[in-house]
């Protein structure tokens, strides 16, 4: 009986209640990290059926684009009512200029969104990830100084070059920030 009594009292922790208490706690703390300072929060852009983008697109029409669905209008809403109920209601906002970034960023509703021509993908244009990522860390090493929230909304190859994370669609990457250097603080899931 004792063996059996040890196995039970071993797998407790691991139960199904105490590992959602557990990641609840991680994310409440990067919730206050982000409010804090010193941490950004790297998004993916809201969903948006297919990869990449039709030839021929250009970034000042969005009509040529790969953009939101309705399901991505409304899951970037919801993740800026999330932002609001964990105490950011406002923060300073970056986006790539592609429309589906641009979409998602306003839609969170967290104060001004400014274009980032270092956010923008390189997705079918690798020559240029070194340059954006160089411009993006600036970026974060200039303004994580400021004391306000920091969000900064690009897509899945930018934020893997900075953290060799594959986000989900919506995904928040929170990253510690010293200096130039980053550093992940951890992942908080936003799926619809």
């Amino acid at each position: 009986m004792r063996p059996l009594l040890l196995v039970l009292a071993l797998l407790l922790p691991l139960s199904p209640t105490a590992a959602h208490a557990d990641a609840s706690a991680q994310e409440a703390a990067l919730w206050a990290a982000l409010r804090e300072g010193g941490h950004v929060a790297l998004m993916r852009h809201a969903l948006a059926p297919g990869t990449g983008d039709p030839p021929g697109f250009r970034v000042d029409d969005c009509t040529t684009q790969r953009n939101l669905s309705a399901a991505g209008r409304a899951q970037a809403r919801a993740i800026g009512a999330r932002f609001r109920a964990n105490g950011i209601a406002a923060a300073a906002v970056f986006s790539s200029q592609w429309c589906r970034c641009l979409d998602t960023a306003r839609a969170l509703s967290l104060g001004e969104v400014i274009p980032f021509a270092g956010l923008n993908s390189f997705f079918g244009r690798r020559g240029e990830e070194a340059d954006q990522t160089r411009a993006a860390r600036a970026l974060i090493a200039e303004q994580s100084e400021a004391g306000t929230p920091l969000v900064l909304v690009t897509h899945q190859v930018n934020i893997t070059a900075l953290t060799g994370v594959f986000p989900a669609s919506g995904e928040l990457i929170v990253m510690r920030v010293e200096g130039d250097a980053l550093s992940l603080a951890g992942r908080i899931a936003t799926s619809p």
